[in-house]
């Protein structure tokens, strides 16, 4: 006989911000019409770090399944579109580099495509994988045109946002209380834990009030009410493998030309961002306080945004790592309480989606069922690693050698699953796929070559299809993507066309 589920009846989000709301709008979608209560608690005294406003492109899947519109979010939000990543002085001073999303070219002759370009290249082509890119020829030329109801090679094509991230939470605040999330505001001072249970039964806040609920999801960043220091999960520190451990955040005027990607630029110990939305910059400096003072690094900063600063820099103080496990009893975790892997490759915001969407698919009802609670476990470990993984290829593949940082982190030992791709990449040019990889293998084929791993072999498969064929095949589909790119609108066009921030509306 199956047993019927005691269905959790009250949730308690325990703060605010881009992954308290977040959560918020996506279980206040799925509890649909049942009668679980949904309540928020935050303090407006409270900052959030808000340096999430770069993003790839699984945000679309999750406003998607909000039903959100999105002329209407890309106008709420300030909101700018990314085709990619650009990588400046990462492999050497002067070199650049894009990672693009979406595929490069179409695989034909049973191999992937860019075996055949591989191929191509050893026989003298010298044409780069880059020509291959539409979304990355797009990104260069400062273009960008949403997808037609018949892609072609637009099916290649894929993008993600930059936005404003506080705007964005109080855009999900205003969905999330539409349909029946209750907002509290205070400051938490106390966690109450079952003595026989050991789960969280309820929150007192400093005026004394008291907030009972079933399931907690501990959204309070860095600190990690919840689960860090109500339940003692261990943090573990992957500062060995990402050493920077500091950052400066500074807004400035925005860019005229919006360009449609987010850009890296590699400093003496760290690196700098610069994220374009439609109403400011966004600007960071990332480094290694070991190798850098915070003075310096803000001069570093403040030389290089290439527009005039509208407030001051920002500090904020991380380690890279993640909770051993990000559910613990009745409290589940995201964002920033549950790891922090720097925003190198824009992930701070999909790691919060990621959660959600895996806590969807494992639902607990009151029983807490162990089982479900492990392959959660199990599987937000694996992503987190996933990307640790491809966040080190960026630091440890490196030619440059001018800085004590650099030195560093070209010598460091990497994780063994990420040696392996390497070495695997560089003997065959085959990407090893386990089936748990955020990013897939047309991004991992982008920073592998942009970082200076060259395969010394292609797959003997594109021998089946006659040189001639390969090198016409190629030709065609570089001459497309050019013709595309050139009859795309600039991306400032196609805002000031579907979704122009009103004036005054930050």
């Amino acid at each position: 006989m199956n047993e019927t589920p005691a269905p959790i009846r009250s949730i308690v989000i325990a703060g605010g911000g881009t992954a308290g709301w977040m959560a918020a709008a996506a279980l206040s979608l799925a509890m649909g019409a049942s009668d679980c209560t949904i309540t928020l608690v935050e303090s407006e005294e409270i900052g959030t770090v808000g340096v999430g406003e770069a993003t790839i492109p699984p945000i679309r899947l999750f406003n998607g399944m909000l039903g959100i519109d999105e002329n209407e979010f890309v106008r709420a939000t300030g909101g700018t579109f990314k085709l990619a990543i650009e990588f400046v002085d990462w492999t050497r001073l002067g070199h650049h580099y894009f990672h693009p999303f979406g595929r490069f070219g179409d695989d034909f002759g049973m191999t992937a495509f860019h075996q055949q370009w591989l191929r191509c290249r050893a026989a003298g082509n010298d044409a780069p994988l880059s020509a291959f890119s539409l979304t990355e020829q797009a990104a260069s030329a400062g273009k960008f045109d949403r997808p037609p109801g018949s892609p072609g090679v637009f099916s290649t094509f894929s993008y993600a946002y930059h936005f404003d991230a506080s705007l964005y939470a109080r855009f999900l605040r205003r969905y999330a209380e539409a349909r029946g999330v209750t907002r509290i505001e205070g400051k938490i001072a106390d966690v109450r834990i079952g003595p026989e249970s050991g789960l969280i039964e309820r929150l007192t806040l400093d005026d004394g009030r008291e907030v009972a609920g079933e399931l907690f999801i501990d959204c309070t960043g860095f600190r990690g009410l919840l689960i860090g220091q109500a339940l003692g999960e261990p943090y573990e520190d992957w500062s060995r493998w990402l050493p920077c451990n500091r950052a400066l955040a500074l807004p400035s005027e925005r860019l005229a030309d919006l360009p449609p990607f987010t850009r890296s630029t590699a400093r003496g110990a760290g690196w700098q961002w610069r994220i374009p939305l439609q109403h400011r910059t966004g600007n960071g400096h990332v480094y290694c306080s070991d190798f850098i003072s915070d003075d310096e690094a803000a001069r570093v900063l403040i030389e290089d945004i290439g527009a005039a600063a509208t407030g001051d820099p920002r500090p904020l103080r991380f380690t890279t790592g993640r909770r051993r496990n990000t559910w613990v009893g009745n409290c589940v975790s995201l964002g920033l309480a549950s790891g922090f892997l720097e925003p190198l490759e824009s992930t701070s915001i999909h790691m919060i989606q990621t959660g959600i969407t895996k806590l969807l698919a494992w639902f607990p009802d009151r029983g807490f069922d162990p089982v479900s609670r492990a392959e959660y476990n199990r599987q937000v470990g694996a992503e987190y690693e996933s990307v640790r993984d491809f966040l080190v290829l960026h630091y440890n593949r490196v030619e440059r050698d001018d800085s004590d940082f650099w030195r560093m982190c070209r010598a460091m030992e990497i994780p063994d699953t990420l040696a392996a791709k390497i070495d695997a990449f560089e003997r065959t040019g085959r990407l090893l796929d386990r089936g748990k990889d955020l990013f897939e293998a047309p991004s991992w084929l982008a920073v592998l070559l942009g970082q200076g791993v060259t395969p010394r072999a292609y797959d003997p498969m594109t021998l089946a299809v006659p040189e001639n064929d390969a090198q016409r095949v190629l030709a065609a589909m570089r001459k497309v993507i050019a013709d595309t790119v050139t009859q795309m609108p600039s991306q400032a066009a196609h805002i000031d066309r579907h979704c122009r921030m009103p004036a005054g509306q930050a």
